[in-house]
This record gives C-alpha cells, sequence and structure tokens, in this order.
C-alpha cells in the first residue's frame, strides 16, 4: 500500500480527478485478458502528456514503486498485471493522432490510440497501416507496441516491429530519450527503436511513436478452401509458400473451432469441412487474379473437397470477421479460455498440428487450433475451468509439451503474445541461459531498480523455473 504523502505527489503531479485507488477501480485492473493471474495495484494513474509521465515514473523509482504501463488490457500473456502491486499507468489520456505525414509516408501518435483509428486514419488519405492483431478494435498502440503484436496479415506485411520507425521513451530514471525518425535508414549506435519495441513495458514508458505508412493496395480478394483432412489443410499451407506465392492472410481453423465460431457468427460458415483455410490476397487486380486462381488449383490439388471465393467487399469481411472473432466465440464454451501462440517454421505446420492433437489426447483435455498458419503461428486454445485443480494440471503439463514440440520443430514459445508471467517458465526452450543471461543485463543497466512491470519475461535466478525439475 502506498505512503500518503506518495499517493499525495501522485495526485499533485496528475490531478486528483487521474488518481483512482477505490477498490473497484483496483479490481478492474487487477487482471487482463490472460484471466489467470491476478493481482491488486496499489493507485491507477491516467497522465495528461509526457511530462506528467516522467513526473511520475521519477517518484516511483525515487521509492521503488513498481509501475506497469496498460493499455485497454487484451494482453493474453499475464503482461499488464501488477503481480508486485504499485501503480497501473493508464493512457486514456494520451490518445491522439498527432501528425499524418504524407510526403513521409508517417503517422505520429500517443500510445493511447486504438489501433484500428490508426488504421482508418491512414485509410482517409489513402494510405495503410497493415498490423492487425485480433484485438485491433480495442487494443491500442502503446500496447501493440510493447508486444510486437502481430495480427491476420502478418504472412505479407510483417508485424508491429516493421512499422515502428521511432519511439519516445520516458526511462526508469524519468528522463525521455527519442529513438529513430522519419527515417529509411538509421544505423547510429545500437537499434533502440527494436530495443523498446516488444520488450512489454519492462524498460521504459513508451509516450510517442512513428509510424510507417506505405500506399494502400488496388484491390483485395477472399476465398474459402475447405477440407475433410486436417492433415491436408496444413500440407496445402506449406505448399502454397513453396510455390512462392505469399498471400495477405492465410488463415487455418479447425471443425471445432469453426462449428463455433459460425454459431456465434451465423454467416454461413462450413461446419461439415474438418478442416478450413482462409485465403486473402491484395495487389494489382491481374496480379491478384493470377494467385487466387494459383491457389485455387493448388488447394484442390492438396485434397480441398471445396473452395469458395467471396463475391462482394461485405461477403469477405464478414469472413475475416468472424474469424477475428474466433477467441470471443470459444471463450463463450467454458468459465476458462487459455489461447497460447506456439509458432513454427511454415514447412512445419502440418507436423505441429498432429503434435497439438496428439498431445490434447494424452492429456484428454480440449484444444481448438486457429490462426496465421501462413506465418507458421498457431493458436492452440484449450476450454477449461481454472477451478477443477487436477484438469488445469494436466492442461498445464499439456503446453509445456506444445512448448517443447515447438522448439524442436525450429519454432518458438510464442510468435505474437508474448512471454508476460505465462510463458516465463518456458523461456528458457527458446532462448537458453546465456539468452536470458543477456536480457536479464539490459534490463539491469537500464532498470536497476526493476520498477518497470516486474515479474515479466524472466525471473531472477534465484527462483527460474525449469520443465525439467
Amino acid at each position: 500500500m502506498l505512503e500518503q504523502f506518495i499517493l499525495q505527489r501522485l495526485r499533485q503531479i496528475v490531478g486528483n480527478d487521474n488518481v483512482r485507488d477505490d477498490q473497484s477501480s483496483l479490481l478492474a485492473y487487477s487482471y487482463d485478458s490472460t484471466a489467470q493471474f491476478q493481482a491488486l495495484p496499489d493507485a491507477v494513474l491516467s497522465p495528461t502528456n509526457k511530462e506528467q509521465v516522467a513526473e511520475v515514473v521519477k517518484v516511483c523509482n525515487e521509492h521503488q514503486i513498481p509501475i506497469v504501463p496498460r493499455g485497454s488490457g487484451t494482453n493474453l500473456c499475464a503482461g499488464t498485471t501488477p503481480l508486485e502491486g504499485g501503480i497501473v499507468l493508464l493512457f486514456t489520456h494520451m490518445n491522439q493522432i498527432l501528425e499524418i505525414d504524407e510526403k513521409n509516408l508517417t503517422m505520429t501518435v500517443q500510445p493511447g490510440v486504438f489501433t484500428k483509428d490508426v488504421f482508418d486514419a491512414a485509410a482517409e488519405v489513402g494510405l495503410f497501416y497493415p498490423p492487425d492483431p485480433g484485438s485491433m478494435h480495442i487494443s491500442q498502440i502503446g500496447g501493440n507496441i510493447s508486444e510486437n503484436s502481430g495480427g491476420l496479415r502478418g504472412l505479407k506485411y510483417g508485424v508491429t516491429n516493421d512499422y515502428v520507425l521511432g519511439l519516445e521513451v520516458v526511462l526508469p530514471n524519468g528522463e525521455m530519450i527519442q529513438t529513430g525518425g522519419k527515417l529509411a535508414k538509421d544505423v547510429a549506435g545500437y537499434n533502440l527503436t527494436e530495443l523498446f519495441t516488444g520488450a512489454e513495458g519492462t524498460l521504459g514508458v513508451i509516450t510517442e511513436a512513428i509510424l510507417k505508412l506505405i500506399p494502400q493496395p488496388e484491390t483485395t480478394k477472399t476465398m474459402l478452401a475447405l477440407f475433410h483432412d486436417l492433415e491436408a489443410a496444413a500440407q496445402t499451407v506449406s505448399t502454397i509458400i513453396a510455390n512462392r506465392i505469399i498471400p495477405v492472410t492465410l488463415e487455418f481453423l479447425d471443425q471445432p473451432t469453426v462449428k463455433v465460431v459460425e454459431d456465434f457468427a451465423k454467416i454461413g460458415l462450413p461446419t461439415e469441412a474438418k478442416a478450413v483455410l482462409l485465403i486473402e490476397q491484395d495487389g494489382a487486380p491481374e496480379v491478384v487474379e493470377r494467385d487466387i486462381d494459383t491457389i485455387s488449383q493448388l488447394c484442390e490439388e492438396n485434397g480441398a473437397f471445396d473452395v469458395q471465393i467471396a463475391g462482394s467487399k461485405a461477403e469477405a469481411e464478414a469472413l475475416m470477421t468472424a474469424r477475428r472473432s474466433a477467441l470471443s466465440a470459444l471463450s463463450r464454451l467454458m468459465p476458462t479460455t487459455i489461447l497460447e501462440d506456439a509458432t513454427v517454421p511454415r514447412s512445419e505446420i502440418a507436423n505441429m498440428v498432429q503434435a497439438i492433437n496428439d498431445i490434447a489426447e494424452k492429456y484428454e483435455i480440449t484444444i481448438c487450433t486457429f490462426g496465421h498458419a501462413g506465418d507458421g503461428n498457431l493458436h492452440p486454445t484449450c476450454l477449461t475451468d481454472a477451478r477443477n485443480k487436477e484438469e488445469i494440471a494436466r492442461v498445464e503439463k499439456a503446453f509445456a509439451e506444445i512448448f517443447e514440440a515447438a522448439v524442436a520443430l525450429g519454432g518458438t514459445i510464442t510468435g505474437e503474445h508474448g512471454v508476460g508471467a505465462m510463458k516465463l517458465p518456458y523461456l528458457h526452450l527458446k532462448v537458453g541461459e546465456a539468452g536470458i543471461d543477456v536480457m536479464r543485463s539490459i534490463k539491469q543497466a537500464v532498470d536497476p531498480n526493476k520498477i518497470m512491470n516486474p515479474g515479466k519475461i524472466f525471473t531472477t535466478p534465484k527462483t527460474e523455473v525449469h520443465l525439467n525439475e
């Protein structure tokens, strides 16, 4: 609990109306979309500008008070849960698009801008911001940058990191730095922009970002390929990429996911299919037409029993919206939904899907699988009940094996959700002990008092968790 004189200093910085310490407010910010981790903060602050952020951080550093920067709380790895109490820092008031520079194809934003608003603002001037996490309607750009969020268009266009040109960051000592800029080239020293992108709020507070925009594609086409065999659908993903076609979107949904999404969205999804590929391509009309024709042929050659091409923009948007609703639809079925994102090389998709199914059967749990198959990013999603301790123990063992299987196939424990608290025990599987030591050294150098989002990504050496113990 914060001492009253510290709380008073914070009130003086951000104003009484921007400090909440009542029980209901603290409870609302004690968890994120992960739901398995919960801890009460001591206060919730909503600064109105970067100067206030810097002053708050200085006070917290002086008194070694934890700070958890938080957007909309859509995080899926317990990355925005205040596990050690302290301050939750919101950006409700810092939600402005500061500039759209059409000459340099950039947009400068504050961290509290919703991702969909970034996309829409770019579209209004004929430009395109490609990153599109499934939560883009409610997630904030500061959170996207902190997690290096991916999305449905990641296969062709990349992830958030590929569109962050520069950052303004408040360091743990309260000093402010600018990294990068409106530049096509910049190799002046370490790439600090990339260091803070994906750092999950453990190294500083992002107060401004310069984003890269690109020209809008001329046209888009969307299609569904239906399969009676799940493995054939997974193999088709590898075949499409092997033929050197890179769609915008190449999504995979297994039958349980399709059924739940159709029940939720009611747009006529083919629930008789064991697996569905949702494929989108954009670009010049002649290129899109050629690619869609080739992809259709490849799907049929690999066992698709039906290939459907959206006949209108509305139909295509309905399909994409349905896919984005997968998590929401699945969450209706059981009290607890655990969504993961094991990622493998594209060529290993079929093997990874089989491994997930085998592990689910071994531990007698329900796992629905969907995800960005084109870039190897699968989302095995377990429907369970956290109150069933025996089942949860099996779920934890199953996911540990899923992560091990992903790494064994040349993959990683997380492709876009981050490490946070949930993946912390598994980080060594991917980066090794030496890699963790390097990260810990960076953390120590930048944040010696360990006030920035403590308890995330890695633990102290004494409490490091290993799966083989």
